[in-house]
């Protein structure tokens, strides 16, 4: 580098001195103001941060003529877009579960808590909030100047305009969780007309409080002492996980640049301690002290090291995503060779596989048919065989339906009991007791296959039929 490159960089390195003069690692007695920096893991962060908005928008999307999405509680009834689930196929319930708790672990196990640095809404929320805190107050420095400043006619405006997009956002958290279990728009004129379920206000409320309290205050700590997942993140993790990893083989001896220093003959490792990647992270952890329980592998630290980097003229990747084994110079091996990486992935192709069939085979109505026990048959004076049944039809429209019954089965088959239209009142299962009668003549067998058949026409005449086969008992022959 020329004389005059030397000295700028020399300046910009002795002004990230003078803010490292602030940050070490907060264990609760302060506010951690963490620095905002432009880069890719910054951008990354957002992207992925965005993903909630379907949380506040998803409610309003309409399908059908209904909300798209909607977990009807108290009709026990849910919505997704065309299928309709209800209590009895919430086995399906369990799959998604074990799906969604088998791909953190693979996450962990093979990246690191990605979801702790960009997905988590603590973590989201808490990014925006301070996001705000900085836009009403200032940068860092100045943040922590304002608040030992004297409380002034400036101090409290800036503080209550903050509090109160604070709590702005916490209400419409709490309106929006609420929005995914009642119809939206509808909540929107009860809710303001003071006419909504005192439930609701009390959901609303609690989301409001909670979501200022703990991305407003309690912030990091709430990783650090709230979050079971930051205790048990250690066993998820081994020496072949990819984490932002500060590679102290290069890094160390640190050493910082002085004005007019040239790199020639230097003794001292690519860290000039500058303390960036401790000043942009959000939970005030020191990266390069290794993997500890704060981190939340956000990868911010990535970007404020190669920013430094490039202004002190030296590498990227001085911390950068890397496995343990890798910065030891230890061969890994491929993703396919892994033996947890195979468990987990069966594990999950057989929940998705099952959560897949269980939508697909979701019916409109369904149809169960339990033969009478006692007697299991009866003989007629004319001499035929007669069996009872009681049908379940178990409707899982949006509407009532009249619900036309038939059987099919021997010779002669004669269905009682069910001359009229039975109604199936929508999320209900609709009990009817028939009797069967088949004449003894054509009874060829002690047992023989029968099947009931049910249909429907909705509203809008689209006709839903569904059956299910049973049996029909006679003597011994």
């Amino acid at each position: 580098m020329s004389t005059s490159e030397v000295e700028k960089t020399s300046l910009a390195v002795d002004q990230l001195y003078e803010e490292a003069d602030y940050w070490h690692v907060n264990t609760g007695g302060e506010t951690i103001h963490a620095k905002r920096l432009p880069g890719k893991w910054r951008l990354i962060k957002w992207l992925a941060a965005s993903v909630w908005l379907v949380f506040f928008l998803g409610p309003y999307l309409r399908w059908d003529g209904r909300q798209a999405v909607l977990w009807d509680i108290p009709a026990r009834q849910f919505h997704i877009f065309s299928a309709t689930v209800l209590p009895q196929d919430f086995w399906m319930l369990s799959l998604v579960l074990l799906f969604f708790a088998i791909l953190l672990a693979v996450v962990t196990a093979l990246v690191g808590r990605v979801w702790c640095g960009f997905f988590c809404f603590q973590t989201v929320w808490t990014d925006v909030y301070t996001w705000i805190e900085e836009k009403f107050e200032g940068q860092p420095a100045a943040r922590r100047k304002l608040a030992k400043a004297p409380l002034d006619a400036r101090k409290a405006a800036i503080k209550v305009a903050k509090h109160l997009l604070w709590l702005l956002i916490g209400f419409l958290t709490g309106f929006s969780f609420v929005a995914w279990f009642t119809d939206a728009p509808t909540l929107w004129m009860t809710f303001f007309n003071g006419e909504a379920n005192v439930t609701i206000y009390f959901t609303v409320a609690l989301f409001t409080v909670g979501t200022y309290g703990l991305a407003g205050y309690l912030r990091e700590q709430a990783c650090f002492w709230l979050c079971p997942y930051a205790r048990i993140q250690a066993v998820m993790v081994d020496k072949t996980t990819e984490l932002p990893t500060y590679d102290f083989h290069r890094g160390e001896p640190r050493g910082r640049i002085k004005r007019g220093q040239k790199e020639e003959g230097r003794t001292t490792g690519d860290c000039v301690d500058c303390k960036q990647c401790v000043a942009v992270c959000p939970t005030g952890v020191d990266i390069r002290q290794g993997q500890q329980e704060g981190c939340i592998t956000c990868a911010l630290c990535i970007d404020a090291c190669d920013q430094v980097m490039e202004k002190v003229d030296r590498a990227k990747g001085l911390i950068r995503y890397a496995s343990l084994d890798e910065l030891n110079g230890v061969k890994t091996k491929p993703l396919l060779k892994r033996g947890r990486v195979w468990v987990y992935s069966t594990i999950l192709l057989l929940a998705v596989a099952g959560i897949v069939y269980g939508l697909s085979s979701l019916d409109a109505i369904e149809l169960k048919v339990l033969h009478e026990r006692a007697p299991l048959f009866v003989t007629l004076s004319d001499g035929s065989i007669q069996n009872k049944y009681t049908l379940k039809v178990l409707n899982k429209t949006t509407e009532d339906l009249q619900i036309r019954v038939s059987v099919s089965g021997p010779e002669g088959l004669a269905l009682i009991g069910a001359e009229k239209d039975i109604t199936a009142r929508n999320g209900f299962v609709s009990p009817e007791i028939v009797f069967v009668r088949i004449p003894r003549t054509e009874l060829t067998t002690e047992q023989m296959p029968i099947r009931f058949h049910v249909e429907g026409t909705r509203s809008t005449g689209e006709i839903l039929r569904t059956e299910r086969e049973s049996v029909f008992i006679g003597p011994r022959r």
